[in-house]
């Protein structure tokens, strides 16, 4: 089972905490560039396949990186759960994932505390971009690289913790 979604990140200023008496100018680049990360996430182990580019998130890529899933588990059942983006769930898309033989599950419209891979992006934020100043474009997509490389490595006693399959749950909700 892979939770898949897309991540942008914008080359831009991300403050962690800043709180001072006097005026203080923080470096930031223009927020122009955008590095988008289109990610599956196994959610038994970890395992993590992506598609990434500076252009957009389609349909096409996201068949390319079924393709990839499929390739990585051959003769085998597999179940991608996505949220509900326009391209995720074009039928292009779906014939793809019918031709692969993937089953797509999709989540209730607004509900990103359910895919899994949130949670990886949030981690990549704190890691990679709170508080931290990127010269160039390229470092910038050097660090988000590195560290979705190591999902597995080095992060991955930090990640056991977070990427547990615990998800809220409410009981007797009254509507």
């Amino acid at each position: 089972m892979y939770f898949v979604d897309a991540a942008h990140f914008v080359f831009n200023c991300y403050l962690g905490y800043l709180w001072c008496f006097t005026r203080v100018f923080v470096r930031a680049p223009s927020g122009r560039q955008r590095w988008n990360v289109l990610g599956a996430l196994n959610a038994i182990t970890h395992e993590l396949i992506t598609i990434t580019n500076e252009t957009y998130i389609t349909s096409t890529e996201v068949c390319a990186l079924l393709g990839k899933i499929a390739a990585a588990h051959v003769d085998q059942i597999i179940t991608v759960v996505l949220d509900n983006a326009r391209y995720q769930r074009c039928a292009k898309v779906q014939e793809c994932a019918q031709a692969l033989g993937i089953e797509l599950l999709f989540l209730p419209p607004y509900s990103p505390n359910l895919n899994l891979i949130e949670r990886l992006w949030g981690f990549v934020k704190d890691t990679c971009l709170y508080s931290k100043y990127y010269h160039a474009f390229a470092d910038f997509k050097q660090s988000i690289t590195g560290c979705l490389d190591e999902t597995n490595g080095k992060h991955a006693p930090q990640l056991k913790t977070l990427l547990t399959l615990k998800f809220q749950t409410f009981k007797n909700v009254k509507l």
